[in-house]
């Protein structure tokens, strides 16, 4: 029987539970509700229960769910993490014109390696993305373990099953779609995935409607050019509610528990490489993105993802790029407040895996999708990195939780950082500059002529 994950209603329910609880909202005896009639209190990690529940069931959950929406927010949430484009940059730090990086944007854009930076910025997030592709959904223990047992930890190459023993194998099996496409062994080309499609649609859509580009824009060329099964999580709850008629101003707040996931932080940086050295303009234009599926900590993960990139491309150093996405996110946000604690961490003593071990046994109560635990790891990540770009995709990645996408990220910032001409082959050859997507107008695109295009709508 068929099962679509990140859309029953007895699937969301539970997700919905925990995201109102982690936002403070009570929603307790709504909780008994459910589990006295026989629903499951868990969240389904996978998202998708084997089995359908009875009718009546699902019909509590469809209930239940348009209950949770009901339920307000605390007043202190509110204030903290306001929703509100302007009042999301009036409670950041420095969200200004000029600040951090701006104020020589001019000579930035006269400067050729400005081409060189864009490149590596799309090459690196390739194959940060592709590092993570086959332990994605693996437990941090489980990537841990095929790493050492095929030779590969700390973690310097692409994943292989080649010397892989049996048992771990068979306890820690390879995410099963990206498998045939991801080990070493089988690159042929960078496959298809999430993580790079958006940033297609990103690019289409400054071609096509320039940087005063709508939410209801963004809605329509999702409709357009991606099918149903490429989306996930808050995206294909919007698919879904899109389709039912709800506009899109309202379609990211009914029913979906995933507003404070990744999905929308893996959108954006294409809005940072087309506005180097101008974080602002790239968080509006994340937030005008970004607000079609998520709220609050997925909106700011949007935000910060475009205004780091912004900063890379532009040729800041590795505090620059963290201090330009700080800079348009509310600081007294949880998000902000992840960020922080994950540049403290690879700032300080301990060792990397000590260090990824503090993160998991502090943000491990989050889904493996969460926005938090991973913006926490991606700070690690590129503060300990710094600049390298080994270093910091091998960090992201083995660092587990959503390891395809805080890959691409890490990937795709310090490819900025380091530029295309001088990233490492290892990582880059096996790309062959070659993106397959199923994004109508991109297929077997090159990621030269993806710079060049990306270059062009920057001028």
């Amino acid at each position: 029987m068929l099962r679509l994950s990140w859309t029953q209603p007895e699937d969301l329910l539970p997700h919905a539970f925990v995201a109102a609880e982690l936002d403070g909202r009570a929603v307790g005896d709504l909780r008994e509700r459910w589990v006295a009639a026989g629903g499951p209190s868990a969240a389904p990690v996978s998202g998708a229960t084997p089995q359908p529940a009875p009718e009546q069931l699902r019909r509590l959950a469809r209930e239940l769910l348009a209950e949770v929406d009901q339920r307000p927010d605390p007043a202190a949430l509110v204030a903290a993490e306001p929703d509100d484009l302007e009042a999301i940059l009036a409670a950041a730090p420095g969200a200004q014109p000029g600040a951090p990086v701006a104020a020589d944007r001019a000579d930035r854009l006269a400067d050729d390696a400005l081409d060189d930076r864009v490149l590596g910025a799309w090459r690196g997030r390739a194959a940060g993305c592709l590092l993570g592709k086959p332990v994605e959904k693996l437990p941090l223990e489980g990537i841990r373990a095929i790493a050492r047992s095929t030779g590969n930890w700390p973690v310097a190459s692409y994943f292989t099953e080649v010397g892989l023993e049996k048992k771990i194998a068979a306890r820690y099996p390879w995410n099963r779609r990206s498998r045939p496409t991801s080990l070493v062994e089988n690159i042929d080309g960078m496959p298809e995935d999430d993580d790079m499609n958006f940033p297609l649609i990103a690019l289409q859509l400054l071609e096509t409607a320039g940087r005063g580009f709508t939410t209801d824009a963004v809605a329509q060329a999702w409709l357009d050019a991606l099918p149903g099964g490429r989306v996930f999580t808050a995206e294909r709850v919007v698919y879904r509610n899109l389709l039912d008629g709800y506009e899109p101003e309202v379609a990211g707040r009914v029913q979906n528990p995933f507003r404070d996931w990744i999905g929308a932080q893996i959108r954006t940086d294409v809005y940072g490489w087309a506005t180097p050295g101008d974080p602002v303009a790239a968080a509006r234009l994340a937030w005008t993105d970004a607000r079609l599926s998520h709220g609050r900590n997925g909106v700011y993960g949007a935000m910060f993802a475009a205004a780091a990139c912004s900063a890379a491309v532009a040729g800041a150093r590795i505090d620059g790029v963290l201090a330009a996405g700080l800079s348009v996110v509310p600081s007294g946000s949880r998000y902000a407040a992840a960020v922080r604690r994950g540049a403290e961490l690879a700032a300080g003593d301990p060792d990397d895996e000590a260090a990824v071990d503090a993160l998991h046994a502090e943000f491990g109560h989050l889904h493996w999708v969460h926005v938090l635990n991973n913006a926490a790891l991606l700070a690690f990540a590129l503060v300990r990195g710094d600049g390298d770009f080994q270093r910091t995709i091998t960090l992201a990645v083995s660092g587990g939780w959503d390891t395809d996408s805080v890959g691409a990220t890490a990937g795709s910032i310090a490819g900025a950082l380091t530029g295309a001409s001088a990233l490492p082959a290892r990582w880059i050859d096996p790309l062959h500059d070659r993106l397959a997507t199923s994004v109508p107008g991109f297929s077997d695109v090159r990621f030269a002529d993806l710079a060049r295009r990306t270059r062009a709508v920057a001028a």
